[in-house]
């Protein structure tokens, strides 16, 4: 299949049917119908069903349609890239982050960077340490900004601050809480754990193994914003990092430091091949003054 095959088949498994791709891509029902027919034949199995409702993808048209919407998507990035230098624009900034950071700090440091360049766009995307190589490698995105450099792989990076663990709390559950909350005052209270993969999860455990303290774990939350709201609806205390406590801040809620300190570095991961531009760095340093503030 070639670019055309990939946009008609899009557009027709989109919108439900021929009449309604052909007006979606401005083009005429006929050549929409050609192309299609055309695709189907270079494949070998059909992509459609005609039934009363219209046009019934397959399920080899579902299990495609996956790939397709992908590459449709990069096709559209390539069109606005070029649409930004046709018309002198600043061009687009392709930048994944941690969730954690993606609520609270690069928010924050996106709308200060557009202020002072107004032809910027920016495209975003959320991104888990498990999957940060992978996007890198396949051009999903430029730069990964992460609580961690992925070993053996070739990448470099940019040190932009640091973040640290947090308490988050209701008030009402630890009215009395000093400026920085030991382990210890956790005990016995109910806990909701956090991940407790990635670097600070192993952050995390290796600190309650080191003091000697055992929690008392009941709701496991496989993400940290799920751990919040458990926090907001009552069910007990959790340990955050300090962006993601910040983005959950509310009436009612509250949240410490460790003590001892629990703090992590920030990275700003890219390929060695492919370092950031000038606009990029630029764009790095005011989202490293914005994690420095928070």
């Amino acid at each position: 299949m070639n670019l055309r095959h990939i946009e008609i088949f899009h557009a027709v498994y989109s919108n439900g049917s021929v009449s309604a791709a052909a007006r979606a891509l401005n083009v005429s029902q006929p050549s929409v119908t050609k192309v299609l027919r055309h695709a189907e034949m270079l494949l070998g199995f059909p992509l459609f069903e005609r039934a009363k409702s219209g046009l019934v993808p397959t399920e080899d048209a579902h299990t495609l349609f996956a790939e397709v919407a992908e590459i449709q998507t990069r096709v559209y990035s390539l069109r606005q890239a070029s649409q930004n230098l046709r018309h002198g624009r600043g061009g687009t900034l392709r930048v994944s982050a941690l969730p954690s950071l993606s609520l609270s700090a690069l928010p924050d440091a996106v709308a200060r960077f557009l202020r002072d360049h107004e032809g910027v766009s920016f495209d975003l995307q959320t991104v888990h340490h498990d999957d940060m190589v992978r996007k890198l490698y396949e051009r999903e995105t430029d730069i990964v900004v992460s609580y961690e450099v992925p070993p053996a792989a070739p990448v470099s990076h940019r040190w932009l601050g640091e973040g640290e663990l947090v308490v988050l709390y209701r008030e009402a559950d630890m009215p009395d809480a000093p400026p920085r909350i030991p382990l210890e005052m956790l005990r016995d209270r109910p806990f909701i754990s956090p991940i407790q993969s990635g670097p600070i999860g192993r952050l995390l455990s290796a600190e309650l193994q080191r003091v000697g303290v055992e929690l008392n774990e009941i709701v496991s939350a496989r993400t940290f914003y799920i751990a919040s709201a458990l926090v907001k609806a009552g069910v007990g205390m959790t340990i955050v990092d300090n962006f993601t406590a910040e983005a959950a801040r509310a009436p009612g809620l509250a949240f410490r430091p460790i003590q001892p300190p629990l703090a992590f570095d920030i990275h700003a991961v890219h390929l060695q091949n492919r370092p950031p531009s000038g606009l990029a760095t630029a764009f790095l340093k005011v989202l490293s003054e914005v994690i420095e503030a928070l």
